[in-house]
């Protein structure tokens, strides 16, 4: 298991460094979104969508 484990601990890293990123990046838009702000990322003023991502 540890030769297994040292043979394969670039992709490893890797993988759990991206996962990492990914978690960031979705707990981001989860706090964005229950404080009401844009979850898209851009703003509301020019957004064809704005009447259908926020109800008023």
């Amino acid at each position: 298991m540890l030769n297994w484990i040292m043979q394969n601990l670039a992709t490893i890293l890797i993988s759990l460094a991206l996962l990492i990123v990914v978690v960031l990046i979705v707990m981001r838009l989860i706090r964005k979104k229950r404080q009401g702000g844009p979850f898209c990322g851009c703003g509301c003023a020019n957004c064809a969508m704005r009447d259908r991502c926020h109800k008023r």
